[in-house]
């Protein structure tokens, strides 16, 4: 093994380490992630239906049939959030700055011309909103603020350990199926108000849950393929414990989290050797998000249960995106994704503020021997959106605006 080997190896398993004690979540859709891969991004993920490196195992691992020998890729996002409320009087308040880093680890291996393996760690689901502690102003009737009665911090951060195989039926038709192993932690921050003193409260809790993933790759001609995969619920019980200022001593308490089931599909397209375009969509159930309900253990503060109702709707994704082959060395990337929204105006809050979304993407790869690098850029644009009264009452009223900035960074290695 040569010395570039055992360096990279090193590394891959230094970043797979990280993944376990410094991954942060960020948020997407609902909160799902889908920066899962450099190259993916630069083309708004448009890579449901063509073969793009190792990341097949979060896009569709069916494409693991394209990949030939034992190939490996780590990468990461650097996510920058910005997301501005103003109150119906004209009071300001604007998320902490924060820098969030979903990362990835993929390994595929093709044991003959029939069945390919791979491992895929990520995270697919995640959350960070930090509105501070005092945001929303000063209590006053009718002015609309007082957001950090709904949520001052919010964070929930999800790993997925996914193991695939894929199965190559005939030379034009493969598939795959896999399991997801997902760990989740999560904390909920805000204030309450017994009259007249505020104070902090806190839910913390973790778990785990079991799903599975198929997925489906048709050649239908050299130049025309089509590609879907699927992502199945999965259902949390978080456990942990619930703390208040005003509270003698911690409570226990758990909740049950509901990750949606997930679709994609796309079809792919290359008119011409050095030119792939792909066309998709992406659908998710986020319906079975009825309610945050936290039930309290027996105690002898009389807390029983609270819940925060959410009735959001199942949504969809749309994209488009291109890979061109300058020459041998390089390649660049572009791609446009729109999505709608699952949250709707009668449980729109603070904690996750969602909209309508435009996404725009470009980037670049570099193919070097056996070593691939990635880079890509995204912008995020995020409709205007105003909370009402609404089932949280006229609590956080007012405008909100986001938009995010992505880039990120993937590095491969072919053995």
């Amino acid at each position: 093994m040569t010395k570039k080997i055992e360096r990279f190896l090193v590394a891959m398993l230094v970043w797979v380490a990280a993944l376990f004690v410094g991954s942060s979540a960020a948020h997407g859709s609902g909160y799902g992630i889908f920066a899962q891969g450099a190259s993916a991004q630069g083309q708004a993920n448009a890579v449901v239906a063509h073969p793009d490196g190792p990341s097949a195992v979060f896009f569709n691992p069916a494409l693991m049939s394209k990949l030939p020998g034992t190939q490996v890729e780590i990468g990461t996002t650097f996510i920058f959030p910005n997301r501005d409320y103003t109150a119906p009087d004209g009071t300001t308040a604007s998320t902490r700055d924060t820098v969030f880093t979903p990362s990835t680890f993929y390994l595929t291996h093709a044991f003959n011309d029939k069945i390919s393996a791979g491992l895929g760690v990520f995270n697919p689901f995640g959350l960070g909103t930090d509105w501070g502690d005092d945001w929303g102003g000063p209590i006053v009737p009718g002015t609309g603020g007082l957001g950090r009665f709904i949520a001052t911090n919010s964070e929930l951060t999800t790993w997925n350990i996914n193991p695939v195989v894929a199965y190559r039926i005939c030379p034009r038709l493969s598939v795959a199926a896999g399991m997801d192993i997902v760990v989740l932690d999560a904390t909920l921050k805000s204030r309450g108000q017994p009259p007249p003193v505020e104070y902090n409260q806190k839910f913390t809790g973790s778990g785990n849950g079991l799903g599975y993933n198929i997925g489906v790759y048709v050649q239908a001609t050299d130049d025309f393929t089509v590609g879907a995969s699927y992502r199945s619920q999965v259902d949390i019980d978080a456990t942990g414990e619930f703390t208040a200022d005003i509270l003698p001593q911690s409570v226990g308490a758990k909740a049950t989290i509901k990750l949606p089931q997930q679709v994609t599909a796309g079809v792919a397209y290359r008119p011409v050797d050095r030119l792939t375009l792909e066309a998709g969509m992406r659908w998710e159930d986020w319906s079975v998000f009825k309610e945050l309900q936290i039930q309290f253990d027996p105690n002898s503060s009389g807390l029983t249960s609270s819940t925060y109702p959410r009735d959001w709707h199942s949504t969809f994704a749309v994209n488009v995106g291109g890979k061109y082959r300058v020459n041998d060395t390089y390649s660049l990337m572009a791609g446009y994704l729109y999505g709608w929204n699952p949250v709707p105006d009668s449980t729109f809050e603070p904690a996750i503020p969602d909209s309508n979304t435009h996404l725009f993407s470009v980037g670049g790869e570099a193919r070097l021997d056996k070593l691939t690098v990635a880079l890509a850029y995204t912008y995020q644009l995020q409709y205007e959106r105003t909370k009402t009264t609404n089932l949280y009452g006229p609590i956080a009223n007012g405008t909100y605006n986001s938009d995010l900035h992505l880039l990120g960074i993937s590095v491969g290695y072919a053995f």
